[in-house]
Formats: structure tokens, sequence, C-alpha cells
């Protein structure tokens, strides 16, 4: 069977943010990215699956069996992995779809040596892909691989051999013969194989207890050892299962991590990496009582001693999908964060002890997430995931890049002129930390007479007189540079409190305070200024409340007296 890459058109519109670093590919059904890796010539590959529709299919063949028609049926029509790769313009300069003759999505991407691509993914009536692709993402080889049973890949990872070891989960098998899969007994196991780096299978095993055992992710240790994390359900109960195998994949040890009451939280496990330390991060998801997801992240050794155990709490529930390290020892993590009707795309920094040092949330006012992220060479984050547009159902391909700070990098070179202008303005309110800009135009008030008391929205002299002061430099500079000046921002921000009312209450109260925090600014702002000012002014200014969606934490602590605040946003015109 010859399986090919071809080159896809995209169908639909493409949307790259001229000011924001970011790529939003458009296409009829839902489409998502799963990975993303930087190429030798630093731009961006990302990998994941579109969907292809055929009309005017027919048949005149039954079908008693359900695989047995996707088999057949999934060549016109369904889910094809889609690689693509973007320069720093944040321009599609590849763009191609796998026209394989199953259902097929792509979840992993990692680099070769010779500057080619390593691809994971699986079919959708159960068999497991390994596509190995040259730098133009030309295929050198495919290998479908697997059980006669239904298979799920769950991860890909390198191997500092050149091999790649695919990491995911098998329906058991109960064939006698069989021998090499003999040792599953639940209904799915545990399922490794791993390849050398000409695609040859050294070995795959099955791993598994009575009960469901899923593999979820793995990290190689420095001496050659592999650590791999994976789940164990049987009734409600969810088990992090830690096991360390050997080159070829015999088990050093095994260690689960069980609910001991009936009230302990269930723990799903997301992320493996190994650091530069040498030692591991597993990251988690963590459910309390009312079922919201937190983040939890545990830190141990090569021979399972646990160094560290730290869980983060957010606002909303949040879960982790992806985590990297910088050489400083930090983390960037990304994410999900979401309320009852929006979810949103979810960037941490962490300090190397996982202390929370920034959050951002980025995408629509819909379903958003990122998926994974890699660091660049120049400290720079790439992220991918899916995208959905207001009143949309279907999800798109999602890229964009982050700063070491979790802003949106800026791609206008106008940006960065405006921003060195910016900060050369205010360089004595910055030196005095009395204001804090960043790359993307944002502005934060930091001096302590700038923060509100809890409840209050009235400004009071003091902040007037500081506003004042602000608003003399800021409104004239602005006003002269209004040919590229897009929109003014101006965003209310609130603690989290708010008595012993419901959570109901206390978001709308909060987000009612929060808008009158940006009016009165904003008011006091609008008042101030010169008369032609304000003409232009009311055609560029913006103001929001965010009630306390963005809260200032420390450490994973809130600090509400910090979070209610107001701050400002200078978007520029795309050119």
């Amino acid at each position: 069977m010859k399986h090919t890459l071809t080159l896809f058109l995209l169908i639909t519109t493409l949307l790259a943010n001229k000011t924001d670093y970011t790529i939003i590919v458009k296409q009829p059904f839902n489409a998502a990215l799963f990975d993303i890796t930087e190429n030798y010539d630093r731009t961006l590959t990302a990998v994941g699956f579109s969907k292809e529709y055929k009309k005017n299919i027919t048949t005149s063949r039954s079908y008693t069996n359900a695989f047995e028609y996707l088999r057949n049926s999934s060549g016109n029509f369904g889910a094809k992995m889609h690689i693509l790769t973007v320069n720093d313009k944040a321009k599609i300069i590849l763009s191609k779809q796998a026209k394989l003759s199953h259902f097929n999505k792509a979840i992993a991407v990692v680099k070769t040596p010779s500057n080619g691509y390593f691809i994971g993914g699986y079919t959708l009536d159960g068999s497991l892909l390994l596509l190995k692709l040259d730098a133009k993402a030309n295929i050198i080889f495919t290998k479908m691989f697997g059980t006669k049973n239904y298979d799920r890949m769950s991860n890909l990872i390198l191997l500092s051999d050149g091999g790649v070891l695919a990491v995911g989960s098998s329906a058991t098998s109960r064939s006698t013969d069989d021998d090499m899969f003999n040792t599953g007994l639940g209904n799915t196991d545990i399922f490794l194989t791993r390849f050398s780096k000409d695609g040859r299978v050294l070995w795959s095993k099955k791993y598994g207890t009575m009960h469901d055992d899923n593999g979820i992710d793995a990290a190689e240790a420095a001496d050659g050892s592999i650590v791999v994390i994976s789940t164990t359900s049987y009734n409600k109960n969810r088990n992090v299962t830690l096991m360390r195998i050997t080159q070829n994949g015999n088990r050093i040890w095994l260690k689960h991590y069980k609910k001991t009451t009936k009230n302990e939280s269930i723990v799903i496990p997301k992320k493996i990496i190994r650091l530069k330390d040498n030692n591991f991060i597993v990251v988690l998801t963590q459910y309390n009582e009312m079922q919201r997801e937190y983040i939890r992240f545990i830190k141990f050794d090569l021979y399972k001693n646990i160094l560290m155990d730290k869980e983060i709490f957010t606002t909303y529930p949040s879960q982790i999908n992806d985590i990297k390290e910088y050489s400083d020892g930090r983390f960037i993590a990304v994410g999900y964060v979401k309320d009852s009707y929006n979810t949103d795309g979810l960037a941490m920094i962490l300090d190397s002890n996982l202390a929370l040092l920034n959050q951002e949330h980025y995408g629509n006012d819909n379903y958003d997430v990122f998926n994974a992220v890699t660091i660049m060479h120049n400290s720079q984050a790439a992220v991918a995931g899916v995208y959905t547009d207001d009143n949309s159902q279907e999800t798109h391909m999602w890229i964009t890049k982050l700063n070491p700070d979790a802003s949106m990098v800026q791609l206008s070179t106008a940006t960065s002129s405006f921003y060195d202008k910016l900060c050369l303005l205010f360089q004595k309110e910055i030196a005095a930390k009395q204001i804090v800009i960043k790359k993307d135009l944002s502005i934060l008030l930091i001096a302590k007479s700038l923060y509100f008391l809890a409840g209050e929205s009235k400004l009071t002299q003091e902040q007037k007189n500081l506003l004042k002061s602000f608003n003399k430099k800021l409104i004239p500079f602005l006003y002269t540079h209004r040919k590229v000046i897009q929109a003014v921002e101006i965003d209310g921000h609130t603690s989290s409190e708010w008595g012993s009312v419901d959570f109901t209450q206390k978001y709308l109260n909060n987000e009612k305070l929060s808008l009158q925090r940006s009016f009165e600014t904003l008011s006091y702002l609008f008042t101030n200024a010169r008369k032609k000012e304000q003409q232009w002014l009311t055609k560029v200014t913006k103001g929001s409340g965010y009630s306390y969606a963005k809260e200032i934490s420390i450490k994973g602590k809130e600090d509400k007296k910090l979070s209610r605040r107001v701050s400002f946003k200078i978007v520029l015109k795309n050119k």
C-alpha cells in the first residue's frame, strides 16, 4: 500500500494577526494541533489533524463489523494527519495532509538529527502509526503497528540513540499463542513499542494489572532507562502508576499512588519530563470535592524518592497539558482554564521550586486550549492547540508564540519601536517602580497608592495625583502616534472575595466592580485630556472589566491587594 503526504490547499481562511504572533487555520469540520517543535532553520512545525469530505460515495456492500466499515470508508472522508510549518513572520510555508487509507490523527512530532521528523499517531479503527519524514515533510517510511485489538497512542518520545518510543494503551489480548502480550490482565494495558532510528521495531511490550491500565507518557533517564507514567482505573477510582524500565523494556521498579479514602481526590497524570538535574517532574490534574480540576506537580528522582509535591490552586478549574524547563530552571506550562461557559488557553510561568510567577489566559469567548509547548532558541515559547470562533461549533488549528513572562510575542517592528519609546518616556516611573511596561504594550500600575481598597472604585486623591502625572505624558504621546494606534484599553480588575455570597453573585458583583474601576479611571483621564485628544480618544478608547479572572498570585496564592487594580494596553494597527 502506498502512503503519501500530499500538499493540502487551505480551503478557508488563515488568520495571522500582524501585531500578535498567532496563526489560526480555519477549515470545514473540526481541526486541531497536538504537538510542536522548532526546526534547525528557526521555523516551527506542528502536527494534528484536519478533516476532508468527498461527496457521492456509494457502495453496495453490507457490513456487520463497525471497524471493517471504518477501514473501507475512511479513505473517503474523516480525520487526516496534518503538518504545518510556519516562519517567524507568522506565515505558513508548508501545509500537508497525509493521504492514508484510514481515519488517522497525529499526536506527536520529534526532530531527527537529519532535520526531518518522526510523527506518531493512530488510526481511528485501532492501529498505531509511525511516520518518518524528511525536512520538507516527504515520507521516508510509514509503519502501521500494534495488536489485533484496539490500540491508541498517547505520545512519542525521542531517545538518545536516535530512535523513538511509542507510549499508549491496547485492549488485552487473550490469545495463548501471543507470548509477547500475555501479561495483560485487564480490559486495557500499557503498550510500549521501541523503534530504531531507521524504523525497525526493537521490542513491543504490554504492562498491566487486572484493571484498566493506560500508558500516558514517558521520559528517558541519563542512564538510558525509561520512566513511564500511566493510570489504573477500576470502579470509580483512577490511580497513578510510575514505572521504570530498562532499555530493553524490563521492569526495574513500579510505584502505585492509590486512593486511601473515599474522600480522596481523583488524580490523572498528564505529562512527565526529565529535568536538567536528571530528576523528573510529573504534571497531574487533581479534582477537588466539587470535581473541579486543579494542578499538581510531583518531583522525584530515579529511585522513586519524592523530592517535591506542589499543588497550585486557581480561581477557575485549570489543567496543564505540557511543560518545559528553561535553561535558568524556570518552567513554562500550558493547558486550559475554564468557567461554566468559556475555556481559554492557559500559560503559566513557574520558578525552579514550581511556585507560580505569572499566568495568562488566551482565546475567545468559546473553547480554546493549549495542547503543547516548546522553548525556542531565543527563550520564546511556541504553543500549539485549538481555537474556536464565537458562535461556532468547529475547532481550528492554532499556533502562537509567548515571551518568557507568558505575554504574547509581537510581530510588528513598529511594536518594538513603540515599546522602546514608551520605556524611554516613563523611565523615571519605571525606575521608581510605579509602573511596568510589557513588550505586548501592556502598562501595569504598580505603585502602592494605585491599588484599590476592597469594594472601592472611586479614585482617592493620591490615585488622582499619580494618574494626572501619568496622563500628562501618556495621552499626548498616544495622540502624537495616533496614526498607528488601533485601540487604547483600560481594564479593571478585582480580587476574588465578596463576603459570603454564592459563586454566581460573587462573580457578578466583582465584574460590576471591575467595570466601575475601569470607568472611573477612563473618566478621569478623558476629563483631563485636551479637546482634540478627547475627540480622538472617543474613537479608540475601550473600557473593560475582568472581575477576578486575572488575579495576581504570589507563590501560588492570590495577593488580594495587588489584584485590585487597573491596567492599560495599547493595540497597534495591522500593517
